[in-house]
């Protein structure tokens, strides 16, 4: 897997695993096709992968993806936006098609709300 996490990104979901209650739960991301930016992404805080689930150590920190997310994040690097403005998860593909969404957004920048993101069923 050629995923990268920024300090922000791993910062977040090491905090997301300690207030979970379990050092030894790993974060769990799910990122799917959808919406004008291209992507849309769940989290959770799990004691072990799913089955299908790949392993990501960075560093201690467990990170948990699925087959289809993995091979929707190949080469991104997964940060965190917290500006007055914006708040959530970054996906940057510096191989990154053009945007549906025009000038709104950098084509290969993809941002995710925090307050957008649910916890999904087992």
């Amino acid at each position: 897997m050629n995923i990268t996490l920024t300090a922000e990104a791993q910062k977040f979901m090491r905090r997301m695993v300690r207030f979970g209650g379990n050092a030894a739960a790993g974060f769990r991301l799910v990122v799917t096709p959808g919406g004008c930016s291209g992507l849309a992404s769940e989290f959770s805080v799990e004691a072990a992968p799913w089955p299908g689930d790949a392993t990501l150590d960075v560093d201690g920190l467990r990170v948990f993806l699925p087959a289809e997310s993995r091979l929707l994040l190949e080469g991104v690097t997964i940060g965190v936006a917290d500006t007055r403005t914006e708040s959530g998860f970054t996906f940057h593909n510096p191989n990154g098609g053009a945007s549906c969404c025009g000038s709104q957004a950098p084509a290969a920048v993809v941002a995710v709300a925090v307050n957008t993101i649910r916890r999904p069923g087992p």
